[in-house]
C-alpha cells in the first residue's frame, strides 16, 4: 500500500483502486473505497490539512507547541473516526497506522526532529499519537 498517504486521501483511495488493478495489491483491498465514503474522506483530509497549516505556522516551535498540535490532529481525528454521520465508517488497523506515520513523517518534512523530540520525552517512536488516540 502507499506508504504515506497524501495530504487528499481521495486520492490516496485511488490510488488504492489502481494499484489493485494494477495487481500490485491483493484484490481484498478494492472494497477499501466503500468502507470509506465520502464524507468519511472529506473529514480526514480536513484534519490533515490543518495539522500541516499549523505546522506551517510554527517558526522553531518548543516541544509544547508540537505536541499540542499532534494533539489537535489527533482529537480531530478521534472526532471524524466516531463521527455518526460516516454510518460506522472509521479506520482501521491499516489506516490507524499510517495516520499515526502520516503525523510523524509531516512532522519531520516540518523541520521537527521526530526522534530527539520523543526521546526528550521518553516516548517510542510509534508512540507519538498514544496520549490522546481513540482510533
Amino acid at each position: 500500500m502507499v506508504s504515506r498517504p497524501p495530504e487528499n486521501w481521495r486520492a490516496w483511495m485511488a490510488q488504492v483502486a489502481r494499484d489493485v488493478e494494477a495487481g500490485i495489491l491483493e484484490s481484498d483491498c478494492a472494497g477499501a473505497a466503500e468502507m470509506y465514503p465520502e464524507f468519511l474522506l472529506r473529514a480526514t483530509d480536513s484534519a490533515l490539512v490543518a495539522f500541516e497549516a499549523e505546522l506551517r505556522g510554527l517558526v522553531n516551535p518548543s516541544d509544547e507547541e508540537v505536541f499540542r498540535a499532534v494533539e489537535r490532529v489527533v482529537l480531530a481525528l478521534n472526532a471524524v473516526d466516531r463521527d455518526p454521520v460516516h454510518m460506522g465508517a472509521g479506520f482501521c488497523t491499516e489506516e490507524r497506522e499510517q495516520l499515526c506515520e502520516y503525523v510523524d513523517l509531516t512532522l519531520g518534512e516540518y523541520g521537527v526532529d521526530v526522534a530527539a523530540l520523543l526521546a526528550r520525552k521518553g516516548i517510542v517512536r510509534a508512540g507519538i499519537t498514544d496520549a490522546w488516540r481513540d482510533w
